[in-house]
């Protein structure tokens, strides 16, 4: 059975199991679906009298199922189901949020794909698909708040253009990774700067290749300016990050990059109010008269360079460093898109 048939199947059962009435608060209304594991079980989903989805793998009775996972997000236990013809006992994998469910979904899909592939052992190959799957589902501990918030949120603007034109550009994004620049090809790259100060362009520079370009490509630099405001009048974060998920070819390796990024699915209610309208966007292309320093600008002047953890503001206020027209942005970004990576 092909991905997406069986995703058009498991979606199917779930919409007819929330739509039947549930029995009883203990009670999980259970569709069995058509691949069988160790000794002959069939895998199953199923949706509880709280309308959570759950997917039901078979095991033996005298088997037990990693501790540790119950909640917020997730929730694991081992779940005796009996009706008037069987008794079974199973891995009881749930999703206790159901603003997540197309994630959910792609997990089931995964979980199914992985214990057809080792049906003598299909707690094992639940467990090795949690653990790949479990950096999107864990909460991140603090939130982001202030410059990271404010710079995630600027690239986040950067990428939603770029997969605009591109699905696959979430995968030239290398902020995440601690790369010197945000975006990233073969020879074009583009780092983001993005402040809620009200007056002047001074963006913060960190190290002495920030403003190198990559060999002999291009740079660009894109400033925003920023001002929080209300969720009916600017651009909500989740509203963002929903948006690029949907833009993307592959969320599970766009969530990976958000991830590492600071942003997790689980904690979407902290920003649930958060919101800016960005009021200003320039690109400047880094030229060799682009203010900064670099260790290729010290090494030319004579000075060695053995400095490190170098970070200096550079002050694009007023016109002297005129920004790109729209032709030469979207010549950029096509560059960009277009190379290899």
């Amino acid at each position: 059975m092909s991905e997406d048939i069986l995703r058009s199947l498991v979606e199917a059962r779930w919409t007819e199991l929330e739509a039947e009435q549930p029995t009883g608060e203990r009670r999980l209304r259970v569709s069995h679906l058509p691949i069988v594991v160790d000794h002959g079980n069939p895998l199953a989903i199923a949706v509880d009298h709280e309308g959570y989805r759950h997917v039901l793998v078979p095991i033996a009775s005298h088997r037990k199922v990693r501790p540790g996972l119950d909640g917020p997000v997730l929730s694991l236990r081992r779940r005796p189901l009996e009706d008037e013809d069987s008794y079974q006992t199973y891995a009881d994998l749930a999703c206790l949020r159901s603003d997540l469910n197309d994630l959910f979904t792609e997990l089931c899909l995964d979980v199914i794909g992985a214990a057809e592939e080792s049906p003598e052992n299909p707690i094992k190959a639940l467990n090795h698909v949690l653990d790949r799957w479990k950096e999107l589902f864990r909460t991140s501990g603090a939130p982001l708040t202030g410059e990271r918030l404010v710079g995630l949120f600027g690239e986040l603007i950067v990428l939603s253009r770029l997969l605009g034109s591109d699905p696959s550009a979430h995968r030239i994004w290398r902020g995440p990774s601690g790369y010197r620049h945000d975006f990233a090809s073969a020879f074009t790259a583009v780092e983001v700067k993005s402040s809620t100060a009200d007056e002047g362009r001074r963006p913060r520079i960190h190290g002495l290749d920030q403003l190198e370009p990559p060999g002999e490509g291009q740079l660009s630099l894109v400033w925003l300016r920023l001002a929080r405001t209300s969720t009916t009048a600017g651009v909500r974060f989740v509203d963002l990050i929903e948006r690029v998920l949907r833009l993307c070819d592959d969320e599970n390796e766009l969530l990976a990059l958000l991830a590492a990024a600071g942003y997790h699915l689980a904690d979407a209610e902290r920003y649930r109010d958060v919101a800016f309208e960005v009021t200003e966007e320039r690109w400047y292309r880094v030229t060799p008269g682009f203010p900064g320093l670099t260790a290729r600008r010290l090494v030319a002047a004579g000075i060695p360079v053995s400095a490190m953890d170098v970070e200096f503001t550079i002050d694009l206020s007023g016109e002297a460093i005129p920004p790109l027209g729209r032709s030469e942005v979207s010549m950029m970004v096509d560059r960009l898109i277009q190379e290899p990576v």
